[in-house]
């Protein structure tokens, strides 16, 4: 198998000018289906104690492994998701890379690939977005014209058709950094559009911070090392792990007692030198143990 240590992201090459083109259609996303933008009285105590202590640990998110634990985690309180896709525009011209975190596949960047791959998808959220003001948005990926491809068919497969999509602007208002929520019908509401617009700068800023340390990494022989160290039995249990399945369930699987792959669990923890399951995931998507 081989191995890489950073994951390459996903471009998108932008039109220089113009984006119209790519939107025909949208006219519908600019009405019904658009959540108005919540206000501070949406939010209870309990959201607000939720909400301080996702901007809390969004500030230690310096590795991808991190922004994995902490999107699959505690931010799971703030905005129930089934993933996260994260955008990144920059040079001259415009490009656009992609990402995506999530629970529910071993294939965790299908949905970053697919959102450029689409892109009508990746082209018509953005710009209506930029044309409602740079306000969150609310859609479903079966009502739109703009999501009838590729991105909206792997959503449909996985049953989460709902999307909140915010991002970050430069001074020209163009769009910088673009975030959708991708979650389970009837999930998102008005209050969730609010909670968005709070926490989207702290999520950029996160995300930016694990591109910048990822492309510093890149060369360290180290990293490789660490892929190389896992055994193909604890490449097969950390396959499992990332399917959210128990040592119970993996052991009833290979045919092992619990005990014996809560030992192998612990070994990749270690290997990998992480805290628990969902970094050990997050470091194995890094660096690309789950692609083959």
């Amino acid at each position: 198998m081989q191995l890489s240590q950073v994951q390459t992201p996903h471009r998108l090459e932008l039109p220089p000018s113009g984006l119209a083109d790519a939107v025909v259609g949208y006219a519908s996303l600019a009405g019904e289906t658009i959540a108005a933008n919540g206000n501070p009285e949406a939010l209870s105590d309990l959201d607000v104690e939720t909400l301080m202590l996702n901007l809390d640990a969004s500030l230690r998110v310096y590795q991808r492994e991190h922004f994995f634990s902490w999107t699959q985690g505690l931010l799971q309180s703030l905005i129930k998701h089934e993933v996260i896709v994260c955008a990144l525009r920059s040079g001259e011209p415009p490009t656009l890379r992609a990402d995506s975190f999530s629970m529910i596949a071993a294939e965790q960047a299908i949905f970053g690939e697919l959102f450029l791959r689409d892109t009508s998808a990746a082209l018509g959220l953005i710009k209506v977005w930029e044309d409602r003001g740079f306000r969150p948005l609310i859609c479903d990926a079966t009502d739109n014209s703009f999501c009838r491809g590729l991105f909206a068919q792997e959503l449909g497969r996985v049953s989460a058709t709902q999307i909140l999509a915010h991002g970050t602007h430069d001074a020209q208002g163009q769009a910088r950094g673009f975030y959708a929520f991708i979650c389970a019908p009837g999930t998102l509401g008005p209050r969730h559009a609010y909670l968005a617009r709070l926490v989207t700068p702290f999520l950029h800023a996160a995300w930016v911070r694990t591109e910048v340390n990822g492309r510093a990494k890149g060369n360290d022989p180290a990293r490789r090392d660490e892929a190389r160290r896992i055994t193909t039995r604890e490449e097969e249990i950390l396959r499992w792990v990332a399917l959210g399945k128990s040592n119970f369930e993996i052991g009833a699987i290979l045919g092992i007692s619990p005990l014996t792959v809560k030992n192998h669990v612990q070994k990749i923890l270690r290997k990998l030198n992480v805290v628990n399951r969902a970094q050990a995931v997050g470091k194995a998507v890094e660096l690309r143990m789950l692609n083959n």
